[in-house]
């Protein structure tokens, strides 16, 4: 195996598996178990006003994520998927769970703002 470029894109994909594995499923559990919304639907560090609203679906998107981050990185290590497989699995879940976190975040913004609008344009 020769050291260049590819190798070592594949192993910082591989070693960045680990700690996004962690904190995504240590999200998950603050959430499920903790009852701690303070990351759930975050726009620029802010949890929306009504964030227990999407509590459930930040854990599950976290969960998911997470539960195949993990599986991946034992899959790897047994041996059992080769680079072509575990990179696009890792690939796709890291790209996947991105965006549904994004759209999330602004959707409980959004809905939070439009019902701020609702209520002042009903008081004036």
């Amino acid at each position: 195996m020769v050291f260049d470029i590819s190798v070592a894109v594949t192993w910082i994909l591989f070693l960045a598996l680990f700690p996004m594995a962690f904190f995504w499923l240590r999200r998950a559990w603050r959430i499920l178990v903790r009852r701690d919304f303070s990351e759930v639907g975050l726009k620029h560090g802010v949890s929306p006003p009504n964030a227990a609203q999407f509590a459930p679906y930040e854990m599950a998107i976290n969960l998911i994520a997470g539960t195949i981050a993990a599986s991946v990185i034992v899959l790897v290590v047994l041996g059992q998927l080769d680079y072509e497989t575990w990179s696009a699995i890792a690939g796709s879940t890291i790209w996947c769970k991105f965006f549904a976190s994004f759209g999330l975040s602004r959707h409980a913004h959004a809905k939070a703002a439009r019902e701020a609008k609702a209520l002042q344009s009903g008081k004036a």
